[in-house]
């Protein structure tokens, strides 16, 4: 029995890479019955066979393997797109439609369904039939632009802004805001979710301030961006990192105060950008001074504004992480838990990702479709 507040929601995602399997992911977390159709031959995302629990973005979803390729096959797909609230893909504009499970397709047999596309470039616009990856979609949002050292190239910032938070988070709550609308009109729609535009929207901020003449277009000279002295990351002796980010005076007062440094009359300039530099020397010095586990004793949990700045194994053991269950083993797998949190109909992690095609025929039982005919 699915638990969430999705719980009832029928889900059908085509097989992709990055953003809209995460999305998927995030659906079923909340509690959706997410059917992925997975290609009939080859491995998906490069995960070989037998290894699909470490595609941990593929988790809690049943596969359904077809050959899109064979008209019947392309039929089951419809019969089940015409049980299903929802839909996921994330092909290039005009596949879809090529394969005849396009939205007016999919509407005609379906009315009310939820039709979510995920791209990098839009259904629309010059772009929209180029490749690309994550970095190339942020590069035309000013984002990518805005990060890393001024005397440096831009340093990829994972694929954490484009495909999964301006890709697959805004596609996840489009999908949520469009059922809602959904269940009040009896109409389903096109969500056509871009990660330039997402990208985008996650920078609304960064535009009012440069509008407002508090943000610039240099890079590294800025409040949130590494340039102030406040707001980073220093080494520590022992080679590991922490950061601060006490912006708000009283919590700048009372860093200055731990560190020693309420005589240091260089410190009381805190916005003047003219002394950043000197001063984040100086904070170098400081914290190079003392391994990490000294100034996490000293300052974790105070008003300091201050974290460790943790390893992919490091994070799940954190005293923190671990009181609030932030992670999870899923077949021996380490993986984030779910979120956000619900209180009244908390979500859960479905199971580990399946094997391709693992539960054809259970699925087109359960959704009352005929079987395939071979």
């Amino acid at each position: 029995m699915r638990k969430g507040p999705l719980a009832g929601v029928k889900v059908v995602e085509f097989a992709g890479i990055g953003p809209g399997p995460f999305c998927a992911m995030l659906l079923s977390d909340m509690g959706a019955d997410v059917v992925r159709i997975d290609r009939t031959a080859g491995a998906r995302g490069g995960v070989p066979k037998g290894a699909a629990r470490f595609d941990v973005t593929s988790r809690g979803r049943r596969s359904v393997a077809l050959d899109l390729k064979q008209p019947e096959d392309v039929e089951t797909a419809l019969r089940l797109i015409e049980k299903a609230e929802a839909l996921v893909e994330g092909y290039r504009p005009g596949v879809m439609e090529r394969l005849g499970l396009g939205p007016d397709q999919a509407l005609q047999r379906n009315p009310k369904l939820v039709y979510g596309r995920m791209t990098g470039w839009g259904q629309t616009g010059p772009l929209a039939n180029a490749a690309g990856h994550d970095i190339n979609y942020i590069s035309l949002t000013g984002a990518y632009h805005a990060m890393g050292a001024k005397d440096a190239p831009p340093p990829p910032p994972l694929n954490l802004i484009g495909d999964f938070g301006g890709g697959a988070l805004y596609l996840a709550m489009g999908i949520c805001a469009a059922l809602v609308e959904a269940g009040r009109s009896g109409k389903g729609q096109v969500i056509d979710c871009a990660m330039t535009d997402g990208a985008s929207s996650l920078a609304s901020m960064f535009y009012g301030m440069r509008a407002a003449g508090v943000w610039t277009d240099a890079r590294d000279a800025n409040m949130l961006d590494g340039g102030a002295h406040y707001y980073g990351a220093y080494e520590c002796a022992d080679g590991a990192f922490i950061s601060i980010g006490p912006i708000e005076p009283q919590f700048y007062a009372l860093m200055r105060d731990k560190l020693g440094l309420n005589d240091d009359a260089a410190f009381n300039a805190q916005h003047d950008r003219t002394q950043w530099p000197a001063l984040k020397a100086k904070l170098a010095a400081i914290f190079k001074a003392k391994p990490r586990a000294e100034w996490c004793a000293l300052l974790e949990g105070s008003d300091v504004c201050f974290a460790p700045v943790l390893t992919w194994a490091e994070a799940p053991a954190h005293p923190h992480n671990a009181a609030r269950e932030t992670f999870v083993s899923v077949e021996g797998v380490v993986q984030p838990n779910v979120a956000p949190r619900f209180l009244g109909t908390p979500g859960e992690v479905q199971g580990p990702a399946p094997e391709v095609g693992a539960h054809t025929d259970e699925v087109l039982r359960d959704w009352n479709i005929p079987p395939l005919p071979r």
